[in-house]
């Protein structure tokens, strides 16, 4: 099978339905950001040593995949349960968020990004998560999105935030505190 179909040479892809609609649309825009968003994450799971780190992150984008799949099916057919987006997701980011709470210090401080590479590409994806949050809270107000995935988004780039700060210190580097 070829990779190239030359149905796009006009501007335009389908759906998870059918439908065709222009690149620019805004619900390909927005599943374009989750995608992104995923790429960014593998960029970070190569950098980092941390099998606990990495197993979590390969299974967010998992999640991630599906929620691009639901994002390509506009009049939400039945799709395969691995495209499903539960309850039992968010909990698992809310699980994940308070097991790094509980390694890490106190904020005192607004933090910068950085310190270490592989917490510096967590910054980065954290705040691509958040554009995509914010396309789909956009896309959300012109046509119907499952909620789950918007709650799911706002928890991820919590996590993600305290994941750098966790990687940071699991390699002995310390926040970096906004003085101004």
């Amino acid at each position: 099978m070829k990779i190239y179909t030359k149905t796009g040479d006009d501007g335009t892809t389908s759906l998870f339905d059918g439908t065709r609609v222009k690149k620019d649309h805004q619900r390909v825009d927005t599943y374009g950001d989750v995608d992104e968003l995923n790429a960014s994450l593998g960029v970070a799971i190569t950098l980092l040593n941390d099998p606990e780190i990495k197993n979590l992150l390969l299974q967010i984008q998992r999640d991630l995949f599906a929620m691009g799949a639901q994002l390509a099916n506009p009049q939400h057919k039945k799709q395969k349960n691995k495209a499903d987006f539960g309850e039992n997701k968010i909990t698992a980011l809310e699980k994940a968020i308070d097991r790094c709470d509980s390694e890490i210090d106190p904020i005192k401080n607004f933090i910068l990004h950085g310190g270490s590479l592989p917490a510096s590409h967590l910054d980065l994806a954290r705040t691509v998560c958040r554009r995509a949050e914010r396309k789909l809270v956009s896309l959300n107000q012109k046509e119907t999105v499952d909620s789950q995935i918007l709650i799911y988004l706002n928890r991820l780039s919590d996590l993600l935030f305290m994941l750098a700060r966790m990687v940071n210190k699991r390699m002995g580097v310390k926040d970096i505190p906004w003085d101004v």
